[in-house]
This record gives structure tokens, sequence and C-alpha cells, in this order.
């Protein structure tokens, strides 16, 4: 009767501890990123009043007789399924769509880290990604245009400002219609000297980028190109912003030549209305020329020496070709043009080049990378949040706040980026709530209050057992 009593005082002790567990896991029931603690049982081992016997002669062998001693706690393990998602749409909560922990740090040197399902984070003043309590969270940092694989605070700043960038490449796209006549303005011009009427000019411009951000109008004007019936040697000359007829002694014999056109810069001006550029425009033209079926055929190339331009083209010079340097030039691709019967929009777009601009926003994506928009529209990578996964998560220790650390049966932590190797996908703007099922919840403390009861059943029956056998005396 005594052994009874010690079995149903070990029974209540589980059933206690299991109630506490089952109590913790219902407080934590709207914990973000709370895992839920399970409970079970193992018996302790058997007190053996006779040991099993072998048969023998005519005799069959017997079993052996056991008393058992109670029960113990087997485990308390820590449940890693995830979550249910909450949607809370602001940009520094963070959800882990996945396997994978967190990974944040109290540490100057990051080496002292935690790892956590809990995505609530916030910026403090020095822009950095922290928790509640002020744990750095830890990822990839972004230096000059290229990821290192330096772990690191993840920085958000409010200041953060990108350079601006020099246009090095504009590309002409549109048309120029073949149908364009020469006309040549006889009523103001002094023979032998003819100009172009602005009729047959087509102009268009677009805006360029120096090193500091300040912006230009290229323009352009485009011709058809022209001879005259019996005479060579014709050619245009563009001065003082008109397109002159070299070698023309008859306007009324000059033809355009269907094919063939020519362009020249005309002008390169600030828009601010700052001091004009050092530019002159060539006497030259030059010269292009579509196939029968309108693309560009010869003449797809052409450039823009920044340098003899001068103000705010002047922190570049030429460099070593060979060291793939930018040598301070502009690359005119024509190669886009054509020659079509339509309508003529031919118009250089700047393929590059911006002012400087200062941080509008930010946004975080699925592989955790941090992307920083600037109001000039430029877009830049801030850093990467990494992800750390484990062997064995439940080898996990909790330490409180929501963090976990590792211990010498979860393994190693395993560190790469989201959305690789095995590591879920970040879902910014959501949360991962406890993955507590009230349900069974209730219905495991049900089980327990039950097993609670039926131990102390015991122990009141082996009381009166007891009592019965002093009252045999009296």
């Amino acid at each position: 009767m005594m052994r009874s009593m010690y079995s149903g005082v070990s029974g209540l002790r589980v059933h206690q501890t299991k109630m506490d567990v089952i109590g913790n896991n219902i407080a934590n029931v709207n914990t973000v990123g709370y895992k839920r603690g399970q409970v079970t049982f193992q018996e302790v081992f058997s007190q053996v009043v006779r040991g099993a016997s072998a048969p023998q002669e005519g005799k069959g062998g017997t079993n052996p007789q056991q008393i058992g001693l109670g029960v113990n706690v087997g485990s308390i393990n820590t449940v890693h399924t995830k979550g249910a998602t909450q949607r809370t749409d602001n940009a520094t909560d963070l959800m882990i769509d996945g396997e994978g922990f967190f990974v944040v740090s109290d540490d100057a040197n990051f080496e002292n880290r935690y790892y956590t399902r809990a995505g609530n984070f916030t910026l403090d003043r020095a822009g950095n990604l922290v928790t509640a309590d002020g744990f750095k969270v830890l990822g990839y940092k972004f230096v000059d245009g290229n990821w290192t694989s330096e772990i690191g605070g993840i920085v958000i700043n409010q200041t953060d400002t990108v350079p601006p960038t020099t246009t090095k490449n504009i590309e002409m796209r549109g048309n120029l219609d073949p149908r364009t006549a020469i006309k040549v303005d006889t009523s103001s011009d002094t023979p032998p000297i003819y100009t172009l009427n602005p009729d047959s000019i087509h102009m268009t411009d677009t805006i360029i980028k120096d090193s500091l951000g300040n912006s230009y109008k290229v323009e352009y004007a485009f011709v058809k190109s022209f001879s005259e019936e019996g005479v060579t040697g014709t050619a245009y000359e563009y001065v003082d912003g008109k397109f002159k007829l070299n070698g023309v002694t008859d306007p009324k014999k000059v033809t355009s030549n269907s094919n063939n056109w020519e362009y020249v810069i005309t002008n390169i001006q600030p828009l601010k209305g700052d001091s004009a550029v050092n530019f002159t425009p060539s006497t030259t033209t030059t010269s292009i020329s579509f196939a029968i079926d309108g693309s560009l055929a010869t003449g797809d190339k052409d450039t823009i020496l920044l340098e003899s331009i001068g103000v705010g083209f002047g922190n570049y010079v030429e460099t070593d070709p060979a060291a793939a340097e930018y040598e301070g030039t502009i690359e005119i691709d024509l190669s886009q043009l054509t020659q079509y019967a339509n309508e003529a929009d031919a118009k250089p777009h700047a393929l590059d080049g911006n002012t400087a601009g200062n941080l509008d926003g930010f946004a975080i994506d699925a592989t955790g990378t941090v992307i920083g928009s600037f109001t000039n529209g430029e877009r830049k990578a801030l850093g990467q949040i990494i992800l750390a996964k484990f062997d064995n998560p439940m080898g996990l220790q909790k330490t409180g706040n929501n963090f976990f650390i590792d211990t010498r049966n979860s393994g190693e932590p395993q560190i790469g980026k989201p959305s690789n190797s095995g590591l879920g996908a970040i879902a910014p703007g959501s949360l991962e709530m406890s993955n507590v099922d009230l349900s069974l919840e209730f219905t495991e403390m049900i089980t327990t209050q039950r097993g609670f009861q039926a131990n102390s059943r015991i122990i009141t029956t082996s009381d009166e057992m007891l009592q019965e056998l002093v009252n045999m005396k009296r």
C-alpha cells in the first residue's frame, strides 16, 4: 500500500507539470512566433517480486512478477510547427514562410546570437532593424554595389543618398519619314548659297546628366540627303543654325536621296539657365542610310565627347580603354531607327544618368533583400536578412523574449539567404502567430485534470486501507 501511495504522488507531480505546460501554452496563445510545449510521460522502473523462469522437465516457464513504482516526465518538447499568418501591412513586420529562424544579437561584434521566429521588428533612431527589446537583426551587407559575406546589423538610414550618375548611353528610337521632301529656302538666300527650309528638318532632343547630376538638353536635327542633277560634290554644311547646300547651282534641280539621311547635334545647353556649356556644333553632318526594308543599314553608332563640352563634365578624363573604364564619352546607338512611310517621330532616349537622390522608402522582398527607393527613382539594395536552420530544432533552448539559443543537441546553425538552401521565404507585412491550438490544449487540460483526480484517489484509497488496518486492533 505504501508503494501505491508514492505512485499516486508521482502521478500528481507529473500531471501538475503537464498542467504547468498547458497553462503556459494557453497564456501564450496570442504571442507572436510562440512555439507550444508538449509533455510526455514514462513509467518509472518496476520492482521485481519474482523473476522469470525457464521451462524445465514437465513444468512450464513463469513470467516475471513486477510492481511499478510510478510515473516520470518523459519529455517536454517544443513543437516547431508553423503558426497562423496575421496580416499587418507594416513594412518591418516579417514572417518566415517555411523553415528557418531570424538571427539577432545584442553584441557589438555580433558573436552573441539568438534565434527567433517572431518578426515584429522596428527601426531605432539610427536606422537599425531591431526586435522589441533592441536586439539587432542580422544580415549580409551591401557595400559599393556589391554583396559581401560580412554579417552585421541591417541598417536603413533615412538620410541615405545615392550619388548622381553620368549619362553614358543614348538610344535613338522611332521613324524617319522617307516621303520628307527637300525644300530649298530660295526667298531669303543669296545665290550661290542656298539653305534648307525648316519644314524639311526633323528636330528632336533628349536630356543628359553630368557627373554632378546637372541636366542638359541635347538637340538633334535630321535631314534627307540631297543631290543635284548633273552636279557632283554636293553636301550639307551646318553653320549658324542653318543647313547650307554646298555645291548647288540650281535649287530647282535638287532632289532627295531616298534612303540616305544626315544628322547633326545642333546644341547642348543646361536646363536651369546656367552658363552655356562649351559646345560648338560640328559643321559636318553625319550620314546614315537605310536598307530597302526600312531598317538601318549603315551608321548605327556615334559618340559625344564630354571633355569638349566643359562645364559639368570636367570630372571625367580619358582613361585606359583596356581597363574598361569610362572615357568621358556618350555612345549613341541609332540601330533602332527605321524608315517607313509613317510620320517622323525619331527621338533619342538617355538609357542612364540621374540626379542625386535621398531615401524615400524601403521594402523587403521574399529573399530578405532590403531595397531602398530614392527620390530620383533609383532603387538600391541596403542589405539582406539572413536565416538560420538546425538539424534538430527541438534541441533549441528557450531563453525568453521569444528567443532560442543553440545547444549541443540542436546542431550548429546553418546560415543562409531566405528562399535558398531549404530556408523559407520572407513574407513582409505579416507576422507568424502562436501555434497553440486551444481546442487541443483544453482537451489536454481535461485529461490532465482527470489524471490528477485519479491519482489523488489512489492516495485517499490507500489511506483508507491503512486506516482499516490500524482499526483492526481496538
